[in-house]
């Protein structure tokens, strides 16, 4: 494949290891390093930033398609953007999603970059800067003549896929029994064990639509050219949620982290990095610290 600054236009991305030698980066950030130096946070290794990167998912954490070993993906991207505004060495490790909190709650990681949402449980124990607005798509096939699905009224009768216990499963649940409140035609829920198989029934016809994360539709979208975005909501609906850079409580660390990423959307670099992985509309203006999470009740994507 070609580089994915040369790609974008054919939709396709490069998911090879000359990716992360494309990466985005920023300079040394000093009110970062000042920061980092006054606050006392010792890093796991000194000298590095070692930040767990859960794998699993385009384009957040992958592997490269030709190595199977370099990380790749706007999360891995993010955490680039951080090390290198605090004047420290980027140490990616691979971890899996149920094993981040242990290792990053007892200091055997620095940082944790892995499309994590804000919630009030975990800001029990963590500290997060935010950096990416956590959305749910819609998407359909691009010659589907449905243009737009925002509201209950707009899924009677579609056949939708959704994950098992998430809280987009959540929202069609929510919406079909306002339909069925006011006798209309529910929507019927379809689950996929994984995102190929959803892509392969929607690209068929045994379904209408998917709903999940936008960041993982974005990314089939473009790099296929078969779908289409057709709704946002709120990863929290109907409460709105944020994505951070997630660190352990009161280490010290969390303050220089949102200075680095603050520094990064001033300069230019975050915005280098949604625009590669076709994450735009997840952009925010700004980097909050611990701003109110997803109340605990609620099912979280």
């Amino acid at each position: 494949m070609s580089p994915v600054a040369d790609s974008t236009a054919e939709g396709g991305f490069d998911l090879s290891s000359q990716n992360a030698k494309d990466r985005p980066r920023q300079v040394k950030v000093d009110e970062a390093v000042q920061a980092l130096e006054k606050s006392g946070f010792k890093p796991v290794e000194p000298g590095k930033l070692t930040v767990a990167i859960a794998v699993g998912t385009a384009p957040l954490n992958i592997y490269a398609e030709d190595d199977n070993t370099t990380l790749i993906g706007s999360e891995v991207d993010f955490g680039q953007l951080v090390a290198d505004g605090l004047g420290l060495e980027f140490n990616p490790v691979p971890v899996s999603w149920a094993d981040w909190p242990l290792g990053v709650s007892s200091g055997k990681y620095d940082l944790v970059t892995a499309n994590v949402t804000v919630t009030e449980e975990r800001l029990d124990i963590f500290d997060i800067a935010t950096y990416r607005v956590d959305l749910l798509g819609f998407y359909v096939q691009k010659d589907n003549e449905i243009e737009k699905i925002e509201s209950a009224e707009d899924i009677s009768g579609l056949k939708i896929v959704v994950g098992s216990g998430t809280n987009q499963e959540e929202v069609i649940l929510l919406w079909n029994e306002e339909l069925e409140a006011e006798g209309e035609k529910p929507a019927q829920l379809v689950y996929y064990d994984d995102q190929a198989a959803a892509q392969l029934a929607l690209q068929a016809g045994r379904v209408d639509a998917t709903f999940g994360p936008n960041a993982t539709g974005a990314f089939a979208a473009r790099n296929t050219g078969d779908t289409k975005l057709v709704g946002l909501i709120p990863g929290g609906w109907p409460l709105t949620a944020n994505i951070g850079a997630t660190t352990k409580k009161d280490n010290g660390l969390i303050e220089p982290v949102a200075i680095a990423l603050g520094n990064a959307i001033k300069d230019g670099a975050y915005q280098e990095v949604l625009d590669r992985w076709g994450l735009e509309d997840e952009s925010v203006e700004s980097v909050e610290i611990n701003p109110p999470g997803l109340p605990r009740k609620l099912v979280l994507n």
